[in-house]
């Protein structure tokens, strides 16, 4: 196998014209520079320096090689660098895959953060739920998966590096005008704000039409009315939480939202209620094990954990 150091020599040698006068252009012994010489030509498999007396001259296998030597190791010397300068995080880029309410409320903290202390660092984003998004991780087709579970699907991220960035209550939503809204201090003004109105076990829903929004989140809802006792009556599913907004405050129902994603939305005409039992999501940041080590993937899970603390 050809070696980099040895087309070092090589080529030094073509330029120097001999043995000693490459070994001091290196700053080692001829000896040194006549046994690389000798290691490269087994590698190649023929001669590539003819001595005659104390000069030297290439055969034409030598002159092939010194002309892509030269390529080779400008090659080398930019990956080099380029390398160093994603090490030092003077340059460098990450994938992002999200989760809608994560993508607007985690997601530009960390990465502002992010650019304001690495500038050469590039981000891109794209959105999807889990699981996809961890399918898209494992895939090579993203290198930070932010993703949230609920409780009993730890297996799922085994073979993942997980981030934990916090705990997500689930909180209901109801009309301003519904018949348990009344323990509330007020409506939604007029900057989106809504009012907590009290707390209410989930089976006082239980003849309500429902609004569901993801098939994970949807089948959370599902599982939760079904251990009070009920089969939730699900009119409308969305993933879009502005459009879930809009339809309870339009009357069409009530639904349940994390709370991350009520601060993602304007939710006017609405108040939101503590449900009991409560449901909880955590959300996470995601890598592979070899990917946590690069400093790029590394400084990104590191600021969206302190978005995560803000």
């Amino acid at each position: 196998m050809i070696e980099a150091r040895h087309l070092r020599v090589l080529r030094t040698v073509a330029a120097t014209g001999s043995f000693s006068a490459a070994a001091r252009e290196l700053g080692c012994t001829q000896p040194a520079v006549s046994q690389q010489m000798k290691a490269l030509e087994a590698s190649a498999g023929t001669p590539l320096i003819v001595r005659t007396g104390r000069e030297t001259r290439l055969t034409e296998a030598g002159e092939v090689l010194v002309r892509h030597a030269t390529g080779i190791l400008a090659g080398l010397a930019a990956a080099e660098e380029e390398m160093a300068a994603i090490a030092g995080l003077r340059a460098g880029r990450v994938r992002l895959v999200s989760f809608p309410s994560g993508s607007s409320t985690l997601v530009p903290t960390a990465l502002a953060a992010l650019r304001a202390a690495h500038p050469g660092t590039r981000v891109s984003l794209v959105e999807a739920e889990p699981p996809a998004s961890a399918v898209m991780l494992r895939e090579g087709d993203c290198d930070v998966a932010l993703a949230f579970r609920y409780g009993g699907s730890a297996a799922e991220w085994d073979d993942l590096v997980v981030r934990p960035l916090l705990v997500d209550r689930l909180v209901g939503v109801v009309p301003e005008g519904h018949r348990l809204a009344g323990a509330g201090e007020g409506v939604g003004d007029d900057e989106g704000a809504s009012e907590r109105a009290g707390t209410v076990a989930i089976g006082e829903l239980a003849d309500e039409p429902w609004i569901a929004g993801c098939p994970r989140c949807r089948k959370q809802l599902v599982d939760a009315c079904e251990e009070s006792g009920f089969t939730p009556r699900i009119d409308f599913a969305t993933d879009d939480y502005p459009a879930v907004i809009g339809l309870v405050a339009a009357g069409l129902g009530v639904a349940m939202l994390p709370e991350l994603a009520l601060e993602a939305v304007r939710p006017r005409g609405v108040r939101t209620l503590t449900v009991e039992p409560s449901v909880h999501r955590e959300i996470v940041a995601l890598t592979l094990p070899d990917l946590a080590q690069v400093p790029t993937v590394a400084a990104t899970l590191d600021q969206l954990v302190l978005a995560a603390a803000r």
